[in-house]
Parts: structure tokens; sequence; C-alpha cells
């Protein structure tokens, strides 16, 4: 097998890239891409083989678009999943809390049997994720914007991988190894529920931290998978006044209100949290995640009232979800909350729910792609565009940590990708910057994705998936 080696000498082994991220960011970093490229082809195709006739969804679309093996890239670009593929469930099958139905709906996307499972019992969509944790599976859902949840089958079998790459790209972002560097981490969020925003943090940051005890969050409540799911179609009955129609659980209907009552007050209990924080921490060293918007308004707000924390040098901070929807009139707002929060270094990264290596961000503002990622650009044709110089267009990629169910995606996103190494960092890999968009945010919200491969096969290949 063809192995590409770090400048340490270290290879890239195209049969296990779930090593990989323990070989570390420096060495990781190291390499160029073109020296990536061979080894990434040989694991995507020896993926492809391992889960050919274990993956019903994957088989389908192979059988669809006649494709039996794949020697390169360009062979398994017609496998490429349309992102909603993770949603492309019956909504009644949410609205009705059809368990058995969704049950088996996700079973096509994973190579886990998941027919052993026990599903009695089971009156929510809460209920039957938590269950799922129980038999092996570590499903994450979306956040529903859209009016639908994603939910993504990773398992047991990911958690290793997952872990490491997720404490790699805190290193890279941070320069904090949190293996070693325990800090004392606080999130002003949910303390879990199934949302990949929820459940990664959970898993994640109380090991980085050193322990449950030392992960602090503004809420001890998780946040409900069927609340999430149903909540705008839920305020749009109550605005129709036929909220009863729904039929939905009383339970469920008493959290909702319990659930407007608290976004109604949070922007007091965030305020009294971040309070608390600056004078429980004064001369403490902390680490504090969460939303762009969050940090600075905090920051806002602390320095309109006169306060401000006093935390110890080396205090770190690290946020996701930029700042959609925060009116601000600062060009340059993380340097007024690395500021006001007195802290070193605000890291970031871009990712999403569907990969699991996150692209950390670099001292230049670029986002590097990490080797676990084979990326691939797409023009409005969605045409494959060439891996040179500095390209614009829809994001793809195929994941390679992903085990269990297949990691070949085409994302919502528009980016522009990198390839010629020249970033001032120093680090190598191809690299996204500076501004990713939606194509949902675009052309009237329009996001339909004519696939890499034949209409028709994908159009019958999603029919399959989304039987009820």
């Amino acid at each position: 097998m063809a192995q590409a080696v770090t400048a340490t000498g270290i290879a890239l082994d195209p049969a296990h890239p779930e090593f990989w991220p323990e070989l570390g960011f420096d060495a990781l970093y190291a390499m160029s891409w073109r020296d990536c490229l061979e080894p990434q082809t040989e694991a995507l195709c020896l993926r492809f083989q391992q889960m050919n006739g274990l993956l019903p969804a994957l088989d389908k679309l192979a059988s669809k678009e006649a494709v039996t093996r794949i020697d390169g890239i360009e062979d398994a670009l017609p496998l490429m999943f349309d992102h909603r593929v993770f949603k492309n469930y019956p909504l009644s099958l949410i609205e009705t809390r059809n368990i058995p139905k969704l049950h088996a709906w996700l079973g096509r996307l994973t190579t886990h049997d998941l027919s052993g499972m026990d599903l009695e019992g089971l009156p929510t969509i809460e209920a039957w994720l938590d269950r799922l944790d129980e038999f092996g599976m570590l499903v994450t859902t979306s956040s529903g914007t859209t009016g639908k949840l994603s939910f993504i089958p990773r398992s047991q079998i990911e958690y290793p991988a997952w872990e490491r790459s997720y404490m790699l790209a805190l290193h890279a972002s941070l320069g904090v190894d949190p293996y070693v560097d325990k800090v004392e981490t606080f999130s002003p969020s949910y303390r879990g529920g199934h949302q990949t925003a929820l459940k990664v943090p959970m898993m994640f940051n109380t090991l980085a931290a050193g322990g449950v005890e030392h992960y602090h969050t503004l809420y001890q409540t998780h946040m409900s998978a069927d609340l999430m799911s149903l909540a705008g179609r839920m305020q749009a009955a109550e605005d129709r006044g036929e909220l009863d129609r729904l039929g939905l659980d009383p339970a469920l209907l008493s959290a909702r209100q319990e659930m407007i009552a608290l976004a109604r007050r949070r922007p007091q209990d965030l305020a009294d949290w971040f309070k608390a924080l600056f004078e429980g921490c004064r001369g403490k060293r902390v680490k504090i995640s969460g939303l762009g918007g969050d940090l600075l308004r905090t920051a806002l707000d602390g320095s309109a009232k006169g306060v401000k924390p006093s935390f110890a040098p080396g205090s770190i901070a690290f946020y996701g979800g930029g700042l959609k929807g925060f009116k601000h009139d600062l060009p340059d707002w993380e340097a007024y909350v690395c500021e006001f929060f007195g802290i070193e270094k605000l890291g970031t990264c871009y990712g999403m729910s569907e990969v699991i290596s996150q692209s950390p961000r670099c001292s230049h503002g670029n986002y590097h792609i990490m080797p676990m990622i084979v990326p691939v650009l797409f023009d409005a044709e969605m045409k494959p565009l060439p891996r040179e110089g500095k390209q614009t267009g829809r994001f793809g990629f195929f994941d390679l940590l992903a085990q269990t169910y297949w990691g070949g995606f085409i994302s919502g996103d528009e980016v522009t990708i990198h390839w010629e190494e020249d970033c001032g960092c120093g680090w190598k890999q191809p690299f996204v910057g500076p501004t990713i968009s939606r194509y949902a945010d675009k052309d009237g919200g329009d996001d339909k994705i004519t696939c890499a491969g034949t209409a028709k096969a994908y159009d019958d290949f999603l029919a399959f998936v989304s039987e009820g």
C-alpha cells in the first residue's frame, strides 16, 4: 500500500486513516496534500470495498450508478451524498413519533444492524436517541433550523478517532494540548443533548477540562430533540390556532412552554452567569467556549456596565457559529472580545455536523483541512474544479474517519480553497478562507444540488432512502 511520509519520517497508512490523528497536527500540517493524495485515494477505495454489501444506501446508489469498484477520487464522485440525505425521511415520522419506521430509515444509512435493538416503550425521539446510545450508536442531530433534523449515524467505532481529531483541532486552534493541559471550562449553553453542537462538547470538553466537575454550563438541562424537530411547525400551528390538531403529547407541550420561557429570560440568565463567572474566577485560568455572538454580546454588555473579568494569564476562548443575525459596528470584533476577556487566544474551526474532522483556523485566519478529509470543489454545474491555484465553488468531501457510514458528501457551503499551500502560517494542506457562505442564504434560498452522478439514478436513490 502507498504511504505518505512526513518530514519526521512518519507514514500515513491507507488501511487505517482512523489512526492518522494520532500523528499530531504538526506532523500532518508538515505534509503537502500532494504527498497525501495517494494514501488518501487508496484509503477511500478500501473504505468502499469494506462497505460494499453492508450499507443499503450506498449499495443502492452504487447499483444505480453502475459503480462496482473505485480506483480513484473521480470514480467516487457519483457516490457522493447530498448533505440532506440524513434528513430525507417523511416528516410525518417525526410528527407522529413513528419510531419503528424512523429506526428502519436510519438502518439504511449505517453498516450496523439496528434490527436487534428493542423499540418498546419509546414515546419520543429523545428516548429513541438515548436508546441508540445504549445500543452502541452515537447519533447526533443538526439544529433543525430548516424544519427537519438531520440524524448522523455515528457509533462507538468512530468514537476514538472522533475524540482524537477533536482534541487535535483544539490543540491546533488554541495552542493548548487538551490531553496534558487541563483547563476549567465554561460554556453558556445546555448541559447536553443529541444536537452535534451539544453532544460533542459534552463528550470531549469534559475530558479536556479534566472531568465532568470541571465543565460548567449555563443550564443543567438537556435540549430535547423533539422540541428542536417540531419547534417551527409548533409555532406555525399555534399562530393559526391549530396547535391542538398536531396531537402532541401534553408533556411535550409543557416542555415547549418551559423552553419558551427559558428563551425569554436567557439574555438576563447569560448576563448573570457571566457575572458570577467573572467574580468566582478572578485570578484563575479558564477556557470559555460558546457562540461568537454570546461572547461579543457579553463583552459589549460588560463594557457598558463597567463589569470586566480578571482571569489568569493563559486563559483562552473557543467559539463557533459566527455572528449570524448579530448587528454590530466593530470591524475587528474578535480583538474586542480578547481585550475584554483578557484572553491571549480566541480559536475557532470550520466544520459541520456531517464531517468528523474540523479544520482549525491558523494565525493568518485561514482554515486548514486535515488529511483525514479529501476535499472536492464543484462549480455551478457540479463539475469538479481543478486542484490548483484558488478556486471558489461548492464544498464536497470524503471523510475518511467515517467507518460505519459513507463519508462522501456534497455540502451546502460555498467556499474558496487555496491549493498552493502558501499560507504565511507555515502550515501546509489546502486551506479555506476567508469567506464561507451558505447556498441556502443566496439566490432566494435555493440550494438544489444537481448531483455529480446521473440525475435519474440519484432521484431513485433518494426515493429508496426516504421510504418510511
